[in-house]
């Protein structure tokens, strides 16, 4: 065998074991050769070089190896390297990926080759399904700092990728790539970047690639990474045996982590015992391929040899979604209490079955090599109907923690502060700094919570309290503006439980939802043809409310494209509606924007008439601002018909209604229409009456043009 590596930092560290004072842990240690021919690649002549072409792309590096072989590590290690910013840790801190992964984004220290750092995802979900394109691009442009459009398809997020790494010279490090159809889409289209990915084998339709791949570790290296975990004495004392372990193990990483946290923390067990249980393990029923057996067999035994109760939780934790847990979530699958949980994942880090990564609130991650063993275990030794209440007993943890995460943004005395008392201490927080630490830390893992539930299609009750709750909880603590891609995503799965369960009103709901994101984000056509759907779906409903604000929006979105004509036929229908239902404040709202519709097309009678009756609708509301608003309205309209004198004497009363109603900012502003009219109606001094007083109310209340520009879009 070749030189080989290892990362030994992570579970091997958290074996207990004890390094000489002053010693300098080594995290990483052997695959010189590999180290040194993935840099070689590097500076290959490619076939664009060859074909005289300047290469259109950055070079990517392939390393392939089973699950865990250490090819992530490898691949950290060399990224690391190469960015002068030394390799990520193991437990790399920062939000985790939907995949399970911790992923990383490493600023460059400038003295690198790729000065502007390491960009890390995982492109494999636990269950082994690959993560669509459009969500991988997201969140390299989240750890990029860039905004991901609501509802962007994957051709535009990748497009968007693409730009971003255009100005940039940095690695990206594709973890766990299933196919060349993940991978290709994020190349970036400069060559000053590098690709390394990971794979099991080779990514067949990415041309010029070679795969650097990866065997079982060198029996030294695997021996110093038993020493890592259980002390140099054990070794020195029977270094054939050692020797003999590592070759059980098949020189895996992943399998020596396991054996040695195993034997960490069986401090009076020797090697040769482990290795003649580890030779005695028959083979598992599944057909597996030669180079996956030994692993097996380390996570056998060790499962095997942990209490029942133990294994029952590890067992458990294959339903953690996107592989992350934490003490809450292995509490409510296990039914036991958080601190018996949170000392049992403990344990389980020290063991090597899971990573954590230290934070205030700590996430526990599945090893990628290992989920497939659990998933496969859970099935053969736990009910269906178990299996199914412990999801259940999860989700409705899951949304209690929610509904704690956001009742403590409401002030003290509302209902929802006031809920927080009636629940279990433990699953409140402090305050609400902790609880939006929390909900960034696990965002990952909610959104994959909601996803799951929706796709189980057995516990769609549960689904539909965890998306609100979920969607209340991003939006008062990041905002519907900030939380929109992950609102529009939310949204979606909505749509899909109501669609199932036959569920219209909740379908209108969701439509209009998603079709306020589709507006917001340009893209009209889109947002039209939802809010067609909800009109549909809230008549089928008999839902009043949805139909009538969907009429609107349908105006709305006619308005924006320059139909004016269809936009006052919608708004007139939804007026009418409101006008049998008696609601004066969206009668009043309506008018105004029929008045906006018919000013835009020319119709300025059919406009006049409508501000007109905005203004009496805002009137009998007692709103004086908005009927001076509307009264304004109506004074632009008669300006462009040609009747100054009338719009002068509007304007008038709609400044007095502004000064009645004490807005500052509205008054400013009628006086400075005034001082226009005036102006065009040849009486010069009159105006600059009117701009000095203005001027007097302006104050510190900003400039002119800002009253202006404010006038206007009011």
């Amino acid at each position: 065998m070749t030189d080989q590596a290892v990362d030994t930092n992570g579970p091997a560290e958290a074996a207990g074991t004890q390094e000489p004072p002053g010693a300098v842990p080594p995290r990483f240690f052997g695959r010189e050769r590999e180290l040194k021919a993935l840099r070689a690649d590097i500076e290959r002549v490619g076939l664009d070089t060859l074909a005289g072409r300047k290469a259109p792309r950055a070079r990517v590096l392939l390393i392939a190896g089973r699950p865990g072989s250490g090819r992530s590590a490898l691949a950290a290690e060399l990224a690391g390297a190469l960015t002068g910013t030394g390799p990520a840790p193991a437990d790399a801190s920062g939000p985790a990926t939907a995949t399970g992964a911790l992923p990383w984004a490493v600023a460059g220290t400038g003295f690198g080759d790729y000065p502007d750092g390491v960009l890390r995802v995982g492109l494999t979900e636990p269950g082994g399904d690959p993560v669509p394109t459009e969500r991988t691009a997201g969140e390299i442009l989240g750890l990029l700092g860039l905004a991901v459009p609501p509802g962007a398809d994957q051709d535009e997020l990748s497009e968007m990728v693409r730009e971003a790494l255009s100005v940039r010279r940095l690695v990206l490090l594709l973890d766990d790539a299933a196919d060349a159809e993940q991978v290709d889409p994020l190349l970036p289209e400069n060559p000053d970047c590098l690709v390394v990915a990971t794979a099991t084998g080779p990514l067949t339709g990415i041309p010029d690639v070679r795969p650097c791949t990866l065997g079982g570790l060198e029996a030294g290296a695997a021996v110093r990474l038993l020493a890592r975990a259980i002390g140099q004495v054990r070794i020195t004392v029977d270094p054939r045996t050692a020797e003999s372990l590592a070759e059980e193990c098949g020189g895996q990483p992943a399998a020596l982590t396991l054996i040695g946290g195993w034997l960490a923390t069986r401090p009076m067990a020797s090697v040769a015992d482990v290795a003649k249980q580890l030779h005695d393990l028959p083979d598992s029923g599944d057909p597996q391929p030669a180079g996956a057996r030994p692993l097996a067999r380390a996570f056998r035994l060790v499962h095997d040899s942990l209490p029942q109760a133990a294994a029952r939780i590890l067992r458990l934790l294959a339903l953690a979604p996107a592989g992350l847990a934490d003490a809450h979530t292995a509490s409510a699958l296990a039914g036991c209490s958080v601190s018996a949980a949170e000392r049992t994942l403990d344990d389980f880090v020290k063991l090597g079955l899971l990573r954590t990564d230290g934070a205030a609130h700590p996430q526990y991650g599945i090893p990628g090599c290992l989920a497939p063993m659990l998933r496969a275990l859970l099935e053969e030794r736990d009910r269906p109907a178990e299996i199914q209440l412990a999801r259940a007993r999860m989700l409705e943890r899951t949304v209690r923690r929610l509904q704690a995460c956001r009742a403590v943004t409401e002030p003290e005395g509302t209902t929802a502060h006031r809920r927080l008392a009636g629940l279990p201490r433990s699953l409140r927080f402090p305050n609400a700094e902790e609880a939006g630490v929390w909900l960034r830390l696990r965002q990952p893992a909610l959104l994959a919570s909601a996803r799951l539930a929706v796709a189980d299609g057995e516990l769609d009750t549960l689904a539909r309290r965890l998306i609100a709750a979920l969607v209340r909880a991003l939006a008062a603590h990041r905002g519907t503006e900030a939380a929109a891609p992950e609102l529009y995503g939310l949204h979606g799965l909505v749509l899909d439980v109501a669609e199932r369960r036959n569920l219209p009103r909740e379908q209108a709901a969701a439509l209009l939802n998603l079709a306020d994101l589709d507006a917001r984000t340009g893209r009209p056509r889109d947002a039209l043809t939802r809010y067609r759907a909800a009109l549909d779906a809230g008549r089928a409903a008999g839902d009043l409310y949805a139909t009538g604000r969907a009429m609107e929006s349908v105006g709305s979105t006619y308005a924006e494209l320059g139909d004016f004509h269809r936009a006052s036929d919608w708004y007139g229908r939804a007026l009418a509606q409101r006008l049998t239902q008696g609601e004066r404040a969206d009668e009043a709202r309506l008018y105004g924007r029929l008045g906006a519709v018919h000013s835009y097309a020319g119709r300025y009678g059919e406009a006049l008439r409508n501000w007109r009756a905005a203004a009496a609708g805002h009137r009998r509301l007692g709103d004086l601002a908005a009927q001076a608003r509307a009264l304004s309205e109506a004074a632009r309209v008669q300006e462009y018909a040609g009747r100054p004198h009338e719009a002068l004497h509007t304007c008038r009363e709609a400044a007095e209604l502004a000064r009645r109603a004490d807005d500052v900012r509205l008054q400013a502003a009628l006086q400075l229409r005034l001082a226009d009219t005036l102006d065009r109606l040849g009486d010069p001094a009159a105006a600059r009456l009117h701009r000095s007083a203005a001027d007097r109310l302006l104050g510190e209340e900003g400039s002119a043009y800002e009253i202006r520009s404010a006038s206007t879009e009011s």
